[in-house]
Parts: structure tokens; sequence; C-alpha cells
């Protein structure tokens, strides 16, 4: 399909665009940003005044709870919430049941997620069999049936030797590892960031103590190997000066945060909010801080939604025994953008922690709208109010600690591969739409 995107305001973060231009797009691809080319006919012309014309965005961490969670939210849904929010790429950790350990489990999702055609779905494949820390699985046919990096997910390997031989591994063959530093026996038992508020409340605290001294012990594992590590949502101050100091020193070492943490702190629990139970826990208002200002910097790679959906069941229990996470992938926009007003970050700075750093972090030739490159596109209304409630969102999971706040920006149209794949206020919005 030939598409014509007018009058729009295009920021394309990887080429330093930002501006007033006409793009153009044909065959699923970018043909032209500004004069259309010779000879071009659009099947399909979009006024875009008033509006943002973007890549569309990717994020680093999105729990699609297939295959085994069903219950909590099915392919269908989630997917639907993310080209809802613009996103058109999304990396799935490998925490499933069963677990992304064997190349079958890899192929079946995403053939089921290019069945549905709607956003990109990249697997990270499970650094162990079965997430138990103790065998490696067989990375080489992971990485041949999809995946593009490698992880625990929430899960740990206590034992260093195994670790030792993961990332040994992993560089021999040039797979990227993706580890979230939580020191398991510093963590253990643990439901909040140990300071004031989770005395007051009665809370098993959790140090930043348990970060830090885990990503102590990665960096010097990469020291040795050479590994190439990915730290997904750092929480604390003290273990983005780690990182900081990493990438000083040469190393190959990424991180990325969670809008959660990016807004929130600790003192969000109030009396008990368990959508504020989040795994790793909301830190200090000095460490929430402490990340904004390293997501502004560059010290922090990229910023991702951590959606986690859960079942209301699981949520609705004490905070202590509440299960952890928070949907968040038809939010990770307007809270990218509340935090590029608030820290006065510009727009097109702010939208590459969202796209095209994003994109580099999983190595992908993805977020940018260069001729050449893919039609993914994020078009959205950077003046339209909304409120989060049960019902605005798409996810089967409702759970957030964002329900009843007015937040601004809002996605009016999702384009994959050149195909409009979501249309705020058509027929698409309520149905998943179909490719042409």
């Amino acid at each position: 399909m030939k598409i014509h995107i007018k009058n729009g305001r295009v920021i394309d973060p990887a080429s330093g665009r930002d501006g007033s231009a006409d793009v153009f797009i044909a065959e699923g691809e970018i043909v032209a940003v500004g004069t259309a080319p010779e000879a071009f006919h659009a099947y399909r012309t979009l006024d875009a005044a008033g509006l943002v014309v973007c890549p569309g965005l990717i994020d680093l961490s999105a729990r699609l709870r297939e295959p085994g969670y069903e219950y909590r939210a099915t392919l269908e849904s989630e997917m639907a919430a993310a080209v809802a929010g613009g996103v058109t790429s999304l990396a799935c950790p490998p925490d499933t049941d069963p677990p992304l350990d064997e190349p079958g489990l890899v192929e079946m999702l995403k053939h089921r997620a290019r069945n549905l055609n709607l956003a990109h779905v990249y697997p990270r494949g499970a650094l162990t069999v079965g997430l138990k820390g103790a065998v490696l699985t067989e990375m080489g046919e992971l990485a041949d049936a999809g995946c593009i990096a490698f992880s625990q997910s929430n899960t740990n390997i206590e034992n260093t030797q195994v670790l030792l031989r993961a990332l040994q591994y992993a560089a021999t063959f040039g797979h990227a590892v993706w580890l979230q530093p939580t020191d398991y026996h510093l963590a253990h038992g643990g439901v909040a960031h140990e300071g004031e508020v989770s005395t007051r409340l009665g809370l098993t605290g959790i140090p930043v103590l348990a970060e830090t001294v885990a990503i102590s012990t990665l960096l010097q594992l990469v020291r040795a190997t050479g590994a190439r590590l990915h730290l997904p949502r750092i929480s604390s101050a003290a273990g983005l000066e780690l990182v900081a100091r990493a990438k000083q020193d040469g190393l190959p070492v990424t991180c990325d945060i969670s809008i959660n943490h990016l807004h929130l702190c600790d003192n969000d629990i109030g009396y008990f909010n368990a959508n504020c139970r989040l795994d790793p826990p909301l830190r200090s208002a000095s460490d929430r801080d402490a990340l904004s200002r390293g997501l502004a910097s560059g010290v922090v790679d990229a910023l991702c939604s951590d959606h986690t959906p859960v079942d209301d069941d699981a949520k609705q229990l004490p905070f202590g025994e509440a299960e952890s996470g928070a949907t968040g992938l038809e939010l990770l926009l307007p809270l990218t953008l509340a935090w590029a007003r608030r820290a006065r970050i510009p727009l097109a700075t702010a939208l590459a922690r969202v796209s095209s750093d994003a994109a580099r972090v999983m190595g992908m030739n993805a977020g940018t709208l260069a001729p050449g490159a893919a039609a993914d596109l994020c078009i959205f209304d950077p003046e339209e109010a909304f409120r989060v409630t049960r019902e605005s969102l798409k996810s089967q999971g409702k759970n957030t600690p964002f329900l009843g706040l007015e937040v601004v920006g809002r996605t009016r149209y999702t384009l994959v591969s050149g195909q409009f794949v979501f249309e705020r206020g058509s027929r698409r919005e309520s149905a998943p739409a179909t490719r042409q």
C-alpha cells in the first residue's frame, strides 16, 4: 500500500530530524521524507496536522503471558494494547509456562504473533533450562529460532560458576545477555524498598545493596569474559553510578529503567497500594530523581514499560502477598511525554529513549524514519488528555499505579510494516486490524 502522511511534525531521533514534513510509504517501507518520489501515487493520504509522526515505539520489556498464563492475559489482548499505545516492536521475557528454553516454543510464539498481524515480537530466550539456574540452554538453537538475547527474567543464577560459564559461552558466540541485577540472598523475602516507608508499614525491606552487589558481580564477570550485558530495570542511584563507571571504562554494558521507577517512589505505596508492588521495588525519591537524570544524560540507555499484566485475584491481596507487576504498554508514550515536560527534555530526546536507543540495545536496525527502513510509525496527538481507567486500557491486566491519573499524549494511528494496525475512533480500535 502506498501512503502519504502530510502536514505532521516529523520527529526522527536517529537522524535528528524535527520539523514539518511529509512521509511517503510504499511496500512496507519508508521511501521518502519531505519530497515525494517520482511518479508516487498514494492509495491513502492522511492529514497529520497537529500530530507528531515518529518511529513506532520499541518496548524492551513486555510480558505477553503466553504460553501458560492466559488467565492473566492473552497474546491478542496484549498485542492490541501495544499498538493502541503506539508500540510497534517489543521484547518479551522468557518466564512463560513452560519457559522459552526450547526452539519449538520460541517458533510457536513468533508464529502466533505473526498471524495476529500487529506488533513485532522479539523473544528473549531462557539462559538456563527451566530458568532453574543450573544447566545452560542451547543458545545457538534458540537464536536461530528468533531469540534476540538470553535472560533469567526475574529469577537468579545463585551459582556464580554457572553464571561465569553462561557469559563465557555467550561471549564466544556473540549473544547478548540480559540479567536483572538482584542478589537473591539479600532480597529474599523482601517486598518493598528498605527504608522509612517499609519500616513504618511493617513490610520486609529489600536493600539497595541487593542491587549493587549483583551489579558489581556481573561487571566483574563482564570484565573477565567480554560478554555483552544489558541490565534491565535499574532502580537505584547507587546502581546507576556503578553502570556509569563501567561505561566510562569501556565495558559493553547497557541498562534501562521502567516508567514506574521514573515517576514513582516508595512513598507512593501509601496505605498498602498493591498496584505499587513491583520487582524491583520502588525506591526512594532521591533514587527516582537520579534515574531521571541518568535517562536524560544517556547513562540510562532506554525506557521500558515493564508491562506485567496480573489478574485481579492476585492483586487484591495484602501488599506482602500480592503478585508484583503493573500493566504499562499503553502508558509508555504518555508517561515518556510527561517526563520530558517535567525534566524539560527535548521531545526528540525523550522519543529516542523509546525508539532508536531501544533498538540499539536490542541490536536491531529499527526505530528510524530513514528511507529504506520498515514503515513502523506512531502518530500521536501531543495535546490530547485522557484519564487512565480500567475501561480505557485494552490490556487484560488492569493493574497500574497510575489508575485515575490524567495523562497527556495519545496515539491516533499506528502503522506496522506500512499497514494501519490501529486507528483511534475506527472499527480497528475495537478489533485486531488485518494488514492488506
